[in-house]
């Protein structure tokens, strides 16, 4: 086993908290850094289904992309959902960490593993957050395809590469889709900045049917991939990332993803 410390120390060399947007909450969030780990799950969210799946398989650490703690808690009542799920962790001995927006902009992070599964190249920054010392970090990213391609067939690719059970896709004019601009998670905020940088298309989730359309009437298309779809490509690589960094520490850790974690909206009818 190794301590926790250890495991948060690889997972800043992996995606440093100071990437991290200043309204979030990623580093240690439930445990002690002296507590001893054997095991980790890797998952998107802390929640009931995946705090039962730690239980059961014996977790002593969640390795989350969205923080289990988000908000200030003003009271921990074991009658509600959040209370009743940071007991069970506590009475577990269960430690949680999160690495939220820092993974986003993390070079290998989010939205690089995005990217290569949209078979982008020549991928280039796309919402700057820090320029330091001629290094550039960004949100997002901007890719180009290796061919021209039509909206609606690239729509489909977007569909099978993440996985998905359908997307949304808001087309612009009859324009191919050449130059993809991508950010895991809801990047609706960035429409505009797509568009700015020559975008064909912009893939994210969580678009809003009036963002779409500012998008659509400045000829650029929107593929809604969905909020998980668009992040949970990350996990296994998050996870054999973390192997990486820790196979030179003394002590065995096993770590594995999820396999009980599943979109909100994962029922079309």
């Amino acid at each position: 086993m190794l301590s926790c410390q250890l495991i948060m120390n690889a997972l800043e060399r992996i995606a440093p908290r100071r990437l991290a947007e200043d309204w979030d909450n990623p580093g240690l969030l439930v445990g002690s850094y002296a507590q001893k780990v054997g095991r980790i799950l890797v998952a998107l969210d802390v929640d009931d289904r995946i705090t039962e799946e730690a239980i059961a398989r014996g977790a002593d650490m969640i390795v989350a992309h969205h923080p289990a703690i988000f908000r200030g808690i003003k009271q921990l009542r074991t009658d509600l959902p959040l209370g009743k799920r940071l007991a069970a962790l506590l009475t577990h001995g269960i430690a949680v960490a999160a690495a939220h927006t820092n993974l986003d902009v993390a070079r290998g992070g989010v939205n690089d593993v995005l990217a290569a599964h949209l078979g982008l190249e020549k991928l280039s920054s796309f919402v700057i957050t820090s320029q330091e010392e001629g290094v550039t970090e960004s949100l997002g990213r901007m890719g180009t395809l290796p061919a021209p391609m039509a909206i609606e067939d690239f729509a489909r690719a977007v569909k099978e590469r993440l996985s998905v059970s359908h997307v949304r896709l808001a087309a612009a004019a009859a324009r191919p889709v050449r130059r993809v601009a991508v950010c895991g998670g809801a990047g609706a905020e960035f429409i505009d900045n797509a568009v700015r940088l020559g975008a064909d298309v912009y893939v994210t989730g969580d678009v809003k049917y009036h963002d779409a359309q500012r998008a659509v009437e400045q000829g650029m298309h929107i593929i809604d991939a969905g909020h998980f779809g668009t992040e949970v490509p990350v996990l296994p690589v998050l996870a054999e990332q973390l192997r990486t960094e820790l196979a030179s520490e003394r002590g065995e850790i096993e770590i594995f993803v999820t396999n009980t974690q599943r979109d909100v909206f994962d029922v079309i009818i």
